[in-house]
């Protein structure tokens, strides 16, 4: 008996039990022992019956996924209790499968008294809570633990796509010809190899480029050209590679959004062979991704308003999956992407091709690639420099083009931006040299108002035209970034410091009234992550525009460390999949316009208490850049 209260003293929680109530649970606890490589509970099968306390020997557990593999293992040792968070949160059956590793001696304490502990003393049932609120942060752990009823098919679904690799897809063998290979002979060559797909080498005998029958069809038969003309004049381009162990997922997106058809898979320098778009989405009949393919045929703009209206339930069934935010906000992007450029190739089909070659870029959230359900217009568009008799002509055209794709982008769903940071209003439709000169006051004056703007413009990313124009207005920005920046820094950093986590003097959330209901922002209290890491990316002069893309490049130059990359990647996902998941529902089972309000009361208990985690880690990080950027602690 003393034997096991002296124990029960070094174990959490119950070192946080008062002595009286310690020694009678002492006295409730029965000896059980366990012989090595002992199954002793299944995930979703065993039901608990009580808690383990390990006193000598070890718990391996894990979660299987759907072809029975490890996921997650863990060890536990002496001092471990097992079982606590399956019993309060997962229905009492066993969160995980536990195996002993070796001879192993445990206390077990009868559910019912576990549970009577957890009512009678709220510290010793808000350690199960927290634990669990910090393991769901963890976006491998929230996928298996949030899993739903159908989990084969779901889990089947989502791991395939979003955890298959390239390498696991069967590539194509390369067949190749010169530059100099007169067309006939290629179609010649491609019939007998029964290919839709012929690469194009040059004099270094290095792939330029590609002919499809696409392309034969288009730009032979169609114009009634030579047939004998050389490949090297017709080809396609450019070359687009992606490495084995990128994932299926990446690797459609990157077609679409680079608009070719074929890839190839190059692997240390060499390329061993290519896969086509076709045989990527046959391989993923049931993918959400499919749908995008099917936005690129849109015929219309009334059909485009009809793709996005259904973009909310393709983001449920991702986030029901446990699919990752972060993706869910890549698939958004991508199809927000194919429906602007849709509209933009219409305008340009009506009004005629543009005097000039120009930019269309998207600015803010979804030039951060972080679009979410509720949505307006941030564009701009940027034009080459042009003599004077053709300036006037030029600005007239693209004003014109920038209102007509405002006014059907608005029609489609998205919204005109209320602050006016669109193309259509005619501070944002200028020559690249105007451009260069709006960075150049905005960075030297470096006042509250303008730092707003160089903020919104730096997360700026070309969804159309020239990239050379966008090559060169980096290039521009990475040599003023060069220069001392101090007032610049310090301005961005007050304005990453402007919206304080939501968290009370007693560590509670903080909320506002909005109609009956007492909410929060969740938009505002993600905004801190988005901006200290802009902040810290200028500094480092780091042109990725994605808030995650960035945390990965700062913490690969040593600017995070790498505790501080998880943390800041979990929390700014954990939020990022609250949101999206509560616009969705607002769509679907509403029948409201989405917002970015959040009722803490209609959360679980773990979701707050992840929440207020979050809010503390956010703190931190603001704390942090205060001083490095401010020189000041207050």
């Amino acid at each position: 008996m003393n034997e096991r209260l002296e124990f029960l003293r070094t174990v959490k929680p119950f070192d946080k039990l008062p002595e009286e109530v310690l020694t009678t649970v002492a006295d409730l606890l029965v000896e059980v022992r366990h012989t090595k490589d002992a199954l002793i509970y299944q995930q979703e099968v065993t039901k608990m019956k009580g808690v383990d306390i390990i006193v000598e020997g070890e718990y391996e557990t894990f979660f299987y996924d759907n072809a029975h593999n490890k996921r997650l293992v863990e060890h536990h040792g002496k001092g471990h209790c097992f079982g606590g968070i399956s019993i309060l949160l997962n229905r009492k059956k066993s969160l995980r499968t536990a195996i002993v590793k070796k001879g192993t001696m445990v206390y077990f304490l009868p559910r019912k008294e576990f549970k009577g502990l957890c009512q009678a003393n709220d510290e010793f049932f808000h350690f199960f809570i927290a634990e669990y609120g910090k393991r769901m942060q963890n976006e491998d752990f929230a996928h298996f633990a949030k899993r739903p009823a159908s989990f084969d098919e779901s889990f089947i679904a989502s791991d395939q796509l979003y955890s298959r690799k390239i390498e696991s897809i069967e590539s194509r063998d390369i067949i190749s010809c010169s530059t100099s290979t007169p067309a006939f002979e290629a179609a010649r060559l491609m019939g007998t190899h029964k290919l839709s797909c012929l690469f194009i080498r040059d004099e270094a005998n290095t792939i330029v480029g590609y002919v499809t029958d696409i392309t034969l069809r288009d730009k032979i038969i169609a114009e009634l050209g030579d047939p004998t003309q050389p490949v090297g004049d017709i080809m396609d381009k450019p070359i687009v590679s992606i490495s084995p162990q990128a994932y299926v997922h990446e690797a459609i997106l990157m077609m679409f959004r680079t608009k070719t058809r074929y890839l190839l898979v190059e692997d240390g320098r060499q390329y061993k062979g290519f896969i086509s778009r076709n045989k990527l989405l046959s391989e993923q009949a049931q993918s959400p991704l499919v749908f995008i393919q099917s936005v690129k045929l849109a015929l219309s703009v009334d059909e485009l308003k009809l793709k996005w209206e259904r973009v909310p339930q393709i983001v449920t069934q991702l986030l029901s999956r446990g699919v990752n935010s972060e993706i869910v906000n890549d698939v958004i992007t991508t199809i927000s992407d194919t429906i602007a450029v849709k509209v933009i190739e219409g305008v340009i089909d009506e009004i005629g091709q543009p005097p000039a070659k120009f930019v269309f870029m998207v600015l803010g959230s979804e030039g951060r690639k972080e679009q979410t359900l509720k949505t307006d217009q941030d564009n701009a568009i940027i034009y080459e420099d042009k003599a004077n008799e053709h300036r006037e002509l030029v600005r007239e055209y693209f004003l014109k083009f920038a209102a007509m794709v405002s006014e059907r982008l608005d029609y489609v769903g998205f919204s005109y931006c209320t602050g006016g940071f669109m193309a259509s209003n005619p501070k944002w439709t200028h020559s690249l040299s105007h451009w260069k000169r709006n960075y150049i006051s905005w960075m030297q004056e470096s006042l509250p108002e303008t730092v707003i703007k160089f903020s919104t413009f730096f997360d700026c990313r070309l969804i159309f035209g020239e990239q050379s124009i966008m090559d060169e207005l980096k290039d521009f920005l990475d040599g003023e970034l060069q220069k001392p920046m101090e007032k610049l820094f310090f301005h961005m950093a007050k304005n990453a410091l402007q919206y304080e986590p939501p968290l009370t003097f007693f560590k509670n959330i903080k909320t506002i009234t909005i109609g009956a209901h007492e909410v929060f922002d969740i938009k505002k209290a993600m905004t801190p992550i988005v901006d200290l890491v802009r902040v810290y990316s200028l500094k480092h002069r780091i042109f990725k525009v994605n808030t995650g893309e960035r945390i990965k490049a700062l913490k690969e130059i040593g600017v995070f460390k790498e505790s501080e990359y998880m943390e800041l990647m979990q929390c700014y996902y954990f939020l990022m999949g609250m949101r999206l998941k509560k616009q969705a529902s607002q769509i679907i089972q509403d029948k409201v316009s989405p917002d970015n309000y959040i009722d803490p009361n209609a959360l679980t208990k773990i979701e707050r208490v992840t929440l207020k985690e979050i809010f503390r880690i956010i703190g931190n990080f603001q704390a942090k850049i205060k001083m490095e950027f401010t020189n000041s602690l207050f």
